[in-house]
């Protein structure tokens, strides 16, 4: 799977834990930055991931910021983004399943590598269940 991921100064660690991650599953990996813990703004690098995905050049996108929130806002900005903020597994699992979520969230302050390695794990590996699902998303896209 084709995966980019993005993070501002806050998320750079954890950032960097789930892209090796990543790449030790097999997935190919765009890091888009941020490229160390100095300040940067958040939007930018949740508008690059956003872009990524839109593009059609990636699967799925990972998005990282101190809590998370201001990155998933940042994203969210973009028609046809759908990204959620997951803290633990069963958020991963359920924004997959029922909002064919296209970019996961976390925050870097929030949660631990074992927790996010989870979490990744669980959005990468679940199906969107479509059905009754797809009209509600569709009318996300509207």
């Amino acid at each position: 799977m084709k995966i980019i991921i993005g993070s501002d100064h806050a998320g750079f660690k954890l950032k960097e834990e789930v892209k090796e991650f990543l790449m030790s599953k097999g997935h190919e990996v765009e890091d888009v930055g941020a490229y160390s813990e100095e300040s940067v703004d958040y939007p930018e690098y949740g508008s690059k991931v956003a872009r990524g995905i839109l593009s059609k050049e990636f699967d799925k996108g990972i998005a990282i910021c101190g809590s998370g929130i201001g990155i998933s806002i940042a994203a969210n900005r973009h028609k046809g983004i759908r990204c959620a903020l997951c803290n633990e597994p069963l958020s991963a699992k359920l924004t997959r399943l029922h909002n064919d979520a296209n970019v996961l969230a976390m925050g870097g302050r929030m949660i631990g590598t074992e927790m996010a390695k989870e979490i990744v794990d669980v959005f990468l590996n679940t199906e969107f269940e479509g059905g009754r699902h797809v009209r509600r998303v569709c009318m996300l896209d509207d």
